[in-house]
């Protein structure tokens, strides 16, 4: 949860771009990020793979008015609405975006290639049908940031209590650190985007720090088989939270958008 998820930046930028609020060129730029090159296959009236502007202008033709995110984990099909077939792609993924308009969803297969020291990040979208009907368990914006809230207040005591490095001073600095990183320029989300939803994703963010620093921080006093369950019930449901809040934030755009319809 720390980094941002490809689906996030496609489906974010990719909006915006539908929206004529950016240029083809800066949506792909910022969709690509530090990769080397994304490309999409499988879309339809194309026989082989095309590059993310002609990917997303084909998208536009088919009808396509929105992009939402889905974070599956198992268990917990976030954002999906099926089939069973796509599903089982995004959740082996961890992520997709799913086209709002069409009956189309994406997801991203990530490979490296080049020699040991030049390694670049290659993405294929794989462009598959998606059932149209409302996705699993995204709550609203409002409710992602109650839940948000009570999540951080109550696993942050419950980690103390463990004595887990990652809810005290160490937590406190990295995410002072995450927040300043945050000001200091880089765009939460693309244009377009309600206030709220920048907050709600935020805090999402600054969730998923805390949870991957007492998860992977050794350093506290929980060392007996019973204290580590004890921190791994602990992160499970602010975890889930949080990838709740992810969805919610990126979807608000198609949210807000069918609203004023």
């Amino acid at each position: 949860m720390l980094s941002e998820p490809r689906s996030g930046r496609l489906a974010a930028w990719g909006n915006a771009l539908l929206a004529g609020l950016v240029s083809p060129d800066d949506a792909v730029l910022a969709v690509v990020g530090e990769d080397a090159v994304h490309r999409v296959e499988g879309l339809p009236g194309e026989s082989a793979p095309v590059g993310l502007t002609l990917a997303l202008g084909r998208l536009r033709a088919l009808g396509v008015r929105g992009l939402r995110v889905a974070l599956p984990a198992p268990g917990h099909p976030l954002g999906l609405s099926g089939p069973p077939e796509f599903n089982a792609r995004a959740l082996e993924a961890e992520e997709a975006v799913v086209c709002h308009g069409a009956a189309l969803g994406l997801v991203p297969e990530v490979s490296e290639a080049g020699p040991a020291g030049d390694v670049h990040v290659e993405v294929t979208w794989h462009c598959l049908p998606v059932r149209e009907a409302p996705p699993a368990d995204v709550p609203s914006l409002g409710e992602a940031e109650r839940e948000l809230a009570e999540a951080l207040r109550d696993t942050t005591a419950v980690l103390a209590r463990l004595d887990v490095a990652g809810s005290g001073p160490v937590a406190e600095a990295a995410i002072d650190a995450y927040r300043a990183r945050a000001e200091g320029g880089r765009e939460v989300l693309a244009p377009g985007y309600p206030p709220r939803a920048v907050r709600v994703l935020e805090l999402a963010q600054r969730v998923g720090l805390l949870v991957s620093l007492a998860r992977d921080n050794g350093h506290g006093g929980a060392v007996s088989a019973s204290e580590m369950g004890a921190r791994v019930a602990a992160l499970r449901p602010v975890e889930r939270t949080g990838r709740r809040a992810q969805v919610a934030a990126y979807n608000a755009y198609v949210e807000e958008r069918e609203r004023e319809r």
